[in-house]
């Protein structure tokens, strides 16, 4: 499932406790992601799900639920 691949990736990057990479939480405010950790996640998406990310979209992509979302969406 999308959800669980999504916060065990952004886990891994931010070194965050799993528990709290929730759908509602936010990549910079509540889990501490910078601007090089948010497009080194970018880029492990992009190869696990075999996608590319547009431009544009990442700065719309502010909570986990932004990029479950987003992933789905192009899934689809």
């Amino acid at each position: 499932m999308v959800l669980e691949t999504v916060v065990k990736l952004i886990a891994d990057q931010l070194k965050a406790d799993p528990a709290k990479v929730t759908r509602d939480a936010r990549l910079v405010e509540d889990l501490g992601a910078d601007s090089a950790n948010v497009m080194v996640l970018i880029m492990d998406l992009e190869d696990h799900f075999n996608m590319q990310v547009e431009d544009s979209a990442i700065t719309s992509l502010k909570t986990v639920g932004d990029v479950v979302d987003y992933i789905q969406a192009r899934q689809a």
